[in-house]
């Protein structure tokens, strides 16, 4: 049920609410972009943003819905947050597939198995850890990604999970997409030779911000 082919750079088009570019139109024109640059997909968030998108691009989109506390489950965290996502043109849905409990008390497979049977998408699990990874599994996910890990334990790293995507790819039978602090070229080579089937690549792609305070960070005091 993937829609992404192997080898795929997703570009995630995602801006908080601080960011000048926070807006559907913003997000349109970095997919275009990014589209431009070689992109095979799309991860963005709400739906806004994906129709904004939808309306200008025919690549597949990964969607999601931020919505609750961020400390916990608030990756489309319900099916009923999902349904919007594939109304605006979503053709993947992400969701948080942690061990962590649903804030509607739902078990992630019977949220699965709504996204599946009633909205016909496939579904891909961001998780933390390779047990959460081989539990969203079971539970029916699609594909598998490594997004939240370092985010839910307070210890965030600075480098990809490169360990966790061979793990991953070890154990599961579905594709592993690679998510999490990728920035650079070799970070890339170094998750596709782990076992990751797509590369999503977010912040060094999409956020001018992130982008310049740590190259300004690289200077030296005088």
């Amino acid at each position: 049920m993937s829609s992404l082919s192997r080898g795929t750079l997703v570009v995630s088009c995602q801006a908080g609410s601080g960011n000048p570019f926070f807006s559907p139109a913003a997000m349109a024109l970095m997919a275009q972009a990014a589209e431009a640059g070689g992109a095979g997909a799309i991860r963005a968030n709400g739906p806004d943003d994906i129709a904004a998108i939808r309306a200008v691009t025919s690549l597949p989109i990964i969607g999601l819905h931020k919505l609750g506390d961020p400390a916990g489950v608030f990756i489309t965290p319900t099916y009923e947050s999902a349904v919007d996502l594939v109304a605006a043109g979503a053709d993947l849905i992400a969701l948080d597939g942690t061990l962590r409990p649903r804030p509607d008390g739902q078990r992630l497979d019977q949220q699965i198995r709504r996204i599946h049977n009633e909205l016909g998408a496939p579904v891909l699990a961001d998780v933390d850890t390779l047990d959460a990874g081989l539990a969203a599994r079971a539970a029916g996910a699609d594909l598998v990604a490594t997004t939240l890990s370092g985010y839910t334990n307070g210890r965030t790293p600075t480098e990809p999970d490169v360990d966790l995507v061979r793990q991953l790819a070890t154990k599961l039978d579905c594709p592993i997409v690679a998510e999490g602090r990728i920035r650079t070229p070799e970070h890339v080579r170094a998750v596709c030779e782990a076992g990751a089937h797509a590369v999503v690549v977010g912040n060094a792609i999409t956020n001018p911000m992130d982008i310049t305070a740590r190259l300004a960070g690289a200077i030296p005091a005088p």
